[in-house]
């Protein structure tokens, strides 16, 4: 067997659905897929059985231990030459295996990855935030899917790796988020040189509401730091911007609030001052928020996706920039471990 498709699940049984209806429209079929439910309420297992007569599928139930682990769960009991972990919010294409096995037939790799796209079907949310995670105006662009000069670090949404390359390596850490750059960053560390795939996407749904987007790109802010401390050097300056932009956000707030007390209850010579301090304040955010809304709306086609791009795009970059600092904070400062500084929110 070719392939061990594996997929950790947390009360996602939804998604899982669609997923497996994908995963049952591939044009290669010679893989299996193992799904390990990773301590959840809302399990997935009469989704499951729609599809036991359709996939060759296993399914797995297990005490909530994190997804690093759960996919080294489903990892230990895999049989394909090659692993191919996805989140339990993507859908393939129909042809993402066959993407996949025209690039290990051309150049044959241990580690590969591919990228993300926004579905037409998505929500204007889901679009905005797919945006807000892909776009140069927010991260660089460095998660949309583009070859980069520097080494390629698949992500968990849609990596794969060969099954003896996962075995030595020892697979996930107990990192609870950020767990997939660690293994990445291990990968080449080791000495292999994972791919981009540039075909082999998928569409990835990431979360469907600004409130659970917060939190997930928090944690990207807190990882970071902790990521540096396992991976000395690995923290660039593009990883600083999202802080940058927070403390400078930040400031323009303070900024325009005292402008505004200023023209409230300032003297009459003063108040024009204050003005001119809230319009400097408000300028550059409205700039950026200018730029955010076009450009998405161009690349969306959608007005509306482009207004909700916005606050996407404020929500991306602080939540992680938030997070950054804490972990800063805690880790730099406090002198935190990091099972210490996180485990309430990570190693519970």
């Amino acid at each position: 067997m070719k392939y061990s498709i594996i997929i950790p699940v947390f009360n996602r049984p939804d998604e899982v659905d669609e997923l497996l209806e994908s995963l049952c429209q591939q044009t290669v079929k010679d893989f299996e897929v193992l799904i390990v439910e990773d301590g959840s309420q809302h399990d997935c297992k009469a989704v499951i059985g729609k599809y036991t007569d359709r996939l060759d599928i296993k399914y797995f139930i297990k005490a909530n231990s994190g997804p690093g682990q759960s996919r080294n769960y489903g990892a230990e009991r895999a049989q394909g030459d090659y692993l191919i972990i996805l989140d339990s919010d993507v859908v393939l294409p129909d042809d993402y295996l066959q993407a996949v096995n025209q690039e290990l037939a051309q150049n044959p790799t241990a580690a590969f990855g591919g990228p993300d796209a926004s579905h037409p079907s998505f929500t204007p949310v889901q679009k905005a935030i797919s945006y807000s995670m892909t776009s140069f105006f927010t991260t660089g662009g460095i998660r949309g899917g583009k070859a980069k000069l520097d080494k390629f670090y698949p992500r968990s949404f849609n990596m794969g790796i060969r099954r003896d390359v996962y075995q030595k390596l020892g697979g996930f850490s107990k990192m609870r988020f950020g767990e997939d750059i660690d293994f990445s960053y291990r990968i080449v560390e080791a000495g292999y040189q994972p791919r981009l795939f540039q075909e082999a996407w998928v569409w990835h749904k990431r979360r469907t509401d600004f409130r659970k987007f917060f939190r997930q790109v928090y944690n990207s802010g807190i990882a970071r730091i902790n990521l540096e401390k396992r991976h000395p050097g690995t923290l660039k300056i593009v990883h600083l911007l999202p802080t940058l932009f927070t403390i400078g956000v930040i400031g323009l707030i303070l900024l325009f609030v005292g402008g505004l007390m200023i023209s409230s209850f300032g003297s009459v010579q003063v108040k024009p001052q204050g003005q001119l301090l809230c319009q400097m304040a408000l300028l550059p955010l409205a700039l950026y928020a200018l730029i955010i809304f076009i450009d998405s709306s161009i690349k969306n086609r959608d007005l509306y996706v482009g207004l909700l791009s916005i606050p996407a795009a404020f929500v991306q970059l602080m939540g992680y920039g938030l997070g950054f600092i804490e972990s800063w904070w805690k880790r730099c400062v406090r002198g935190q471990d990091e099972f210490q500084a996180f485990e309430k929110s990570f190693y519970k």
